[in-house]
């Protein structure tokens, strides 16, 4: 794919792309696609479909108590417990605002480590990790921000969301549908969103201005960007999913890029290129 070259006139010191099929299929791949790059907020993804194994596995239920008093593990994943943005305190009534935590992800992780009796980076090797074959991909630390991984171990884990194998496809339509309508709050780095849409785990698209995604991306278009310079999408109008990463901070330059490659990405996948 000619679009994905479009990393190269990124301000960044290394960057790496690819574009999987829903099918499972790689439609292109550009840069070192298997150099590891720390993911930052993109590890939340794979924290979530770890705890979405762990609701089908019965050691959880979606709506047990977990966090603040009144908050679910579905707050949690939905960013609607209450819990403030990288402390460890509550901020508002769960279900009220859509408060984005990276404590909130730090409060499922131990609640799945004890419900578990695995420390939570060994569940998600487990879970999500070795099954799919993302052999450079580890968590060390927060499993909010310190996964790191690969455009080729994200690739798999793109076409595992796609046409799910680790879970029951119902269970993924739920993670990419809304949590709690209508709830507004802050996208961090694009401001404050009207509606900010989030499922469980994944951010939702709809109708938010300004966006990390392109012009063109669907409504329906779900993933996650990170702070370290990375981001996944996943785009089920366009049967396809993207996976950037890059060694640089998000900033202007970001704002300024990813629109317009996705825009580029998504004309080709249209083209049938």
């Amino acid at each position: 794919m000619q679009s994905l070259a479009m990393i190269e006139n990124w301000p960044v010191p290394t960057a790496a792309a690819a574009v999987v099929r829903a099918d499972g299929t790689v439609a292109g791949s550009y840069g070192p696609a298997s150099h590891r790059f720390p993911l930052a907020s993109v590890t939340k993804p794979l924290a979530a479909y770890a705890a979405l194994v762990a609701y089908e596995e019965g050691a959880i239920e979606l709506d047990e108590p977990a966090g603040p008093e009144g908050s679910t593990v579905r707050h949690l994943l939905a960013h609607t417990s209450g819990l403030a943005f990288d402390e460890h305190r509550v901020a508002a009534a769960p279900g009220t605002r859509r408060l984005y935590s990276n404590a909130g992800f730090e409060v499922l992780g131990d609640h799945i480590a004890k419900a578990t009796e695995i420390p939570f980076a060994d569940y998600l090797h487990q879970a999500v990790l070795e099954p799919l074959g993302m052999t450079s991909t580890t968590l060390d630390g927060s499993p909010a921000r310190d996964g790191v991984s690969t455009v080729d171990d994200l690739v798999r884990f793109a076409a595992e969301v796609q046409a799910p194998r680790l879970l029951d496809a119902r269970t993924v339509l739920d993670a990419m549908t809304v949590v709690h309508p209508g709830l507004s709050g802050i996208l961090p780095g694009y401001g404050h969103q009207k509606s900010n849409d989030w499922g469980l785990g994944f951010e939702i698209r709809d109708a938010k201005s300004p966006h990390w995604t392109g012009s063109s991306s669907s409504p329906r278009t779900f993933g996650h960007f990170g702070q370290s310079g990375t981001f996944l999408w996943i785009d089920p109008d366009a049967g396809a999913a993207c996976v950037a990463l890059a060694d640089r901070a998000f900033g202007p330059w970001a704002v300024e890029a990813w629109p317009s490659f996705t825009d580029a990405v998504l004309a080709e996948i249209a083209s049938g290129h």
